[in-house]
């Protein structure tokens, strides 16, 4: 089965929202080994939405309607669809039962264009909007399937979850189950994991392999199918120890994990502390590491030392340092990390200083980048040259800190 979605609204032309639920369908059928060849976006028009419907027939004999079933004069794709197909619109009492008790619930008036929501095609297969007013539904006509879901992604996500997946099973005509599990690198570019692993790549089957490169990280989406979801998980299993022999080295999670959570995770397990002494990221990496839940349990606090003066005064670095090598260097990076697992009393720390931009310091390129590292038997520094916007620099630097933190956790 090949599908295509389509997404209606002027408001994704305009740029003013983001087509999510473009992604999230593209993820979700994947997993149901629908495969999606296109991705169309037309404003609230009848005749460019008409004209979408036609092209699309030619392509996909699955084709899914995000959007346009509001109450409103531009909410208008089951009507085209439904003149498309020569279908009327009828009431779905039920969807009209559920409008009207809603307006009763909260005290309102229902307008009479309410009503237009509870209209649906003659002889679809009608979906239940548990999130909202208006109801999904599926036609087919001619071995193809229109499947029409409402806009906001509070309502489109669960209706599709819980209602439309387990009928396009159906549809689908084979009962066969998919599993998925994502494989999170760092410190790999795109291009070098894939000549690492070319040859698995280029023989693949099943499991299938999909590289993803995204804010500086590269992710294998491994996905198998088989007759039982033990069976998918042994194949993946045995594709991931392939891979793990060759990259194995920057792999630091799986699935929705980062590299903070991974980090936060792990320290929670060894009950053990972490601090951290910033100039260049600015409390980047407070602020990450701090976002993921239990950090409270392993970060002890940190200090922003942008200027060199509170570097002497408040953290400790000596004027020497400062004078013969200058904060962008490896020994402000070290008596940085020392000095602060020191004064939080922490088992760990980080340290960052370097040249973000956008012109040098100390006469050190932009990019140029020292990352400290102290452990409770060692304090290290290591050194980056990186590229790209200033936010960009600060941001690969706080991933760099994290990362080779938990490197040092492993060795442990």
């Amino acid at each position: 089965m090949n599908a295509e979605i389509i997404a209606v609204g002027s408001e994704l032309l305009l740029g003013q929202i983001s087509n999510t639920n473009g992604q999230f369908l593209s993820r979700e059928l994947a997993e149901l080994g629908i495969s999606v060849y296109y991705h169309t976006v037309v404003g609230d028009n009848k005749k460019r939405l008409e004209a979408a419907i036609q092209i699309a027939e030619k392509r996909a004999d699955l084709i899914i309607f995000t959007g346009g079933l509001g109450p409103t004069n531009d909410d208008l794709t089951k009507e085209v669809v439904a003149d498309h197909l020569s279908f009327p619109l009828v009431i779905h009492q039920p969807s009209l039962d559920h409008i009207e008790n809603y307006f009763q619930k909260v005290n309102r008036v229902m307008t009479d264009n309410n009503r237009k929501q509870a209209l649906v095609i003659s002889g679809a297969h009608v979906f239940k909007n548990d999130n909202g007013m208006a109801p999904g539904m599926i036609k087919s006509k001619d071995c193809i399937h229109y499947l029409l879901l409402p806009g906001p992604p509070s309502e489109m996500k669960p209706m599709f979850t819980n209602k439309a997946k387990e009928l396009l099973v159906n549809l689908k005509g084979e009962f066969s189950v998919l599993h998925s599990k994502v494989l999170r690198f760092f410190g790999i570019g795109e291009a070098q994991l894939e000549t690492e692993i070319k040859d698995l790549l280029d023989k693949q089957l099943n499991p299938t392999i999909a590289p993803l490169a995204e804010n500086g990280e590269v992710t294998l989406r491994l996905t198998a199918m088989a007759n039982t979801k033990s069976e998918a998980k042994n194949l993946i299993e045995k594709l991931e120890r392939d891979i793990h022999e060759r990259v194995g080295q920057y792999l630091y999670g799986y699935d929705d994990s980062t590299l903070y959570s991974q980090l936060v995770h792990q320290l929670s397990l060894r009950n053990q502390t972490v601090t951290s002494a910033e100039s260049l990221t600015g409390g980047l990496f407070q602020r990450e590491l701090t976002s993921i839940n239990g950090a409270s349990a392993v970060y002890n606090g940190g200090l922003v030392t942008y200027s060199n003066e509170v570097k002497m005064t408040i953290l400790g670095v000596s004027k020497d340092i400062l004078h013969e090598f200058g904060a962008v260097s490896e020994q402000c990076a070290i008596s940085m990390a020392k000095n602060a697992k020191r004064l939080f009393h922490s088992d760990y720390s980080v340290s960052f200083t370097g040249v973000a931009g956008p012109t040098q310091l100390e006469g050190k390129e932009v990019g140029t980048v020292w990352v400290g590292v102290s452990t409770p038997t060692t304090t290290k520094a290591y050194s980056l040259n990186l590229s790209g916007s200033r936010e960009g620099i600060r941001n690969r630097s706080t991933k760099y800190g994290a990362f080779y933190l938990l490197k040092e956790l492993q060795k442990g």
